[in-house]
């Protein structure tokens, strides 16, 4: 079992504009000052989410610990080796296990999300390992049901198929049918469930290692000491101050590769581990172990590499224009995020950034922007960092309650976007769960990435619907290039490491650091070009990407940015009509029918590489517009 927290969508998005940082305070233009807290206690109850919803004390929480327990005993006590006894048998096994997994969900993200925001806090360490240990106990308990209704044979499945009894339960039976031939033997399933904590292994000490590790301070414009932290290192990077930038970026990636060799052993761990089931459970390869519960043919990949290949050449144009725009005559990664265009980098107040956000989505709809609002007013968001909270953003809830959105908000306008982005999965979450019963209410990540980068496109297009002057017209279409380098490109680029070293450790080769590091800088030549240095330190970047960790994650950012990119031209062709069509097939779907069909529904062919395609050719009509903005006189 791979652990189960798959944070529900986090965010890829990281602080890009340019904000000063001091010890204690974060200065932005204006005088403004950016609210930074040093404990969880300091910080305001709004800007805070509501557990208590969830669960109103610890005592109701250990309750339900405990019921997900005993109701996994019973499960197996009452249920196993009966499946194929009656229509009637199997329905209500499969009932109890909803209701099993339902309190075990809450449960376990109640745990998570205390945990998250906190991590210092030894004794919400050990609600989580409590949560971790029930649901390893509730695998255990259950990892026969599988195996148990593959074995069923061909005939009697295809009755229980059609037995009225069970019609709400076609959906969840036909998926355990289709896995048959990667479905083990009882005894098989229930060993690997008892090893299924080794496979998290990797995972769980990379993000230890990465919260243990301490950056080296650097100097500012007046010689004086700054923290540098996995938080602000993104902020640093879109320093206006090159020399700034460049400290960042050295100390950052030279730390890191003092602990190359332990970061290597973990995505190794990682990579052996996907690898190792995939070949148990008689998938070819790890790639299509992930995609195959999904039914996402491994075509959809290859192709979305292939595809993203031949438009590089736009990515190398963007990357020398960026260069001229920057004035700087030798290219280095650690500028390739500021801005080309001077833009206002003043603080956002984080209940300016709602406003934003509520103004921008409202192409979606009186409902859904209300909803948004209730999000905003009952404590679904944990705004502000600290330095124990977990880094990053992220959306996730149990079906049981709203959904919560964590942030580390820092008043930038890529803040203002990242929490358009969460929100996006949010209402996902928010729709599926009201209009899919439990069994069907999962939506897979192929499709949750549409629904929130969507949210960022309209917001896009709201503030360039807005822009007035030549220069709110070059920040936002830098921006909007930025999120096709930084999504279409970056991910594909992601995708495609992740691809190399899984087929590596396949064959036998070692996933050393050097191998690692060679693998990742040529790809980065690669993608990038010849218009950019090439900095050694950018070798030790697969250090830093958590998602390596959720194996062949990533592509999905990429296919869902060219989904949602087509899906928001719809919307401002057609209107109300496309985004009642996008809320009924795809936001209200959640996991009743596979993501290639939900999507083709919805008005998009993932199947094709035409979703590919077009985005290229908007890229490419971005870019081709900020040139020619370039050369208008002003």
């Amino acid at each position: 079992m791979k652990k189960r927290m798959i944070r529900a969508v986090m965010s890829m998005a990281i602080t890009l504009l340019t904000i000063e940082l001091y010890p204690g305070i974060i200065l932005a233009k204006e005088g403004k000052r950016v609210p930074t807290f040093q404990t969880r206690q300091d910080i305001p109850h709004q800007y805070k989410w509501n557990l208590e919803s969830m669960y109103p004390s610890k005592k109701e929480w250990e309750e339900d610990v405990r019921e997900a327990e005993e109701l996994s005993e019973d499960f197996k006590k009452k249920y196993k080796n009966k499946l194929s006894k009656s229509p009637s048998i199997m329905k209500n096994a499969i009932e109890e296990y909803i209701k099993l997994s339902r309190i075990e969900e809450k449960a376990y993200v109640y745990a998570q999300l205390s945990f998250d925001v906190n991590q210092s806090n030894p004794k919400l360490q050990t609600m989580t390992d409590r949560s971790e240990n029930m649901a390893t106990m509730v695998y255990e308990n259950t990892s026969w049901f599988r195996p148990e209704v593959v074995s069923i044979p061909k005939r009697q499945m295809k009755k229980y198929l059609k037995d009225p009894s069970l019609r709400h339960y076609k959906k969840v039976l036909s998926n355990i049918v289709h896995s048959k031939p990667h479905t083990l033997s009882k005894e098989m399933e229930l060993l690997l469930a008892k090893i299924s904590p080794l496979s998290s292994t990797g995972s769980n000490v990379y993000e230890m290692l990465e919260k243990d590790i301490q950056f080296p301070a650097i100097k500012d414009e007046k010689n004086q000491l700054i923290p540098l932290t996995r938080s602000n290192y993104p902020v640093f990077m879109g320093n206006k101050n090159r020399d700034i930038r460049k400290q960042a970026f050295h100390t950052y990636y030279r730390t890191l590769a003092k602990y190359q060799d332990s970061f290597a052993e973990t995505l190794g761990a990682e990579v052996k581990a996907d690898n190792i089931y995939a070949n148990i459970r008689k998938y070819p390869s790890a790639l299509e172990a992930s995609l195959n519960s999904n039914h996402i043919p491994v075509e959809v990949y290859n192709k979305l590499i292939q595809s993203v290949h031949k438009g590089l050449p736009l990515l190398h144009r963007y990357v020398e224009l960026k260069g001229k725009m920057l004035q700087v005559d030798d290219l280095h990664m650690y500028d390739i995020h500021v801005p080309i265009a001077e833009e206002n980098d003043s603080y956002i107040p984080y209940e300016e950034a709602q406003k934003m956000v509520i103004e921008g989505l409202k192409p979606m709809g009186e409902e859904y922007v209300n909803e948004i609002k209730r999000a905003f007013a009952e404590g679904w968001v944990d705004v502000y960092a600290t330095e124990d909270k977990r880094s990053g953003a992220y959306q996730w809830g149990a079906y049981d309650g709203h959904p919560y959105i964590l942030l580390n908000y820092h008043g930038t306008k890529n803040d203002v976007y990242t929490l358009a982005h969460e929100l996006g999965h949010a209402m996902n979450s928010l729709y599926s769960n009201k209009h899919q019963p439990y069994i069907t209410s999962g939506y897979t990540i192929f499709t949750a990435e549409v629904a929130s980068t969507l949210n960022e496109a309209l917001l896009w297009n709201s503030e360039y619907q807005k822009a007035k002057t030549k220069k709110e017209k070059m920040v936002l279409l830098n921006q909007r290039l930025e999120d096709f380098r930084t999504t279409l490109f970056r991910q594909t680029q992601f995708a495609e490491f992740e691809k190399m070293i899984h087929d590596l450790e396949q064959k036998g080769e070692s996933l050393n650091a050097e191998a690692l590091k060679k693998i990742y800088g040529d790809l980065n030549k690669k993608y990038y070009g010849t218009a950019m240095h090439n900095d050694k330190e950018i070798e030790m970047e697969w250090a830093r990407i958590p998602h390596f960790y959720n194996s062949f994650y990533v592509y999905q950012y990429a296919t869902s940015f060219a989904a949602s990119a087509a899906l928001s031209d719809q919307i401002r062709k057609e209107g109300s009509k496309k985004v009642s069509i996008i809320k009924e097939k795809l936001l209200s779907a959640g996991g009743s029918k596979s993501p290639i069909i939900l999507l083709k529904e919805a008005g998009i062919d993932m199947s094709t590489t035409k979703p590919i395609d077009q985005a290229l050719e908007v890229f490419e009509e971005t870019l081709d517009e900020l040139e020619a903005l370039l050369k208008e006189k002003s």
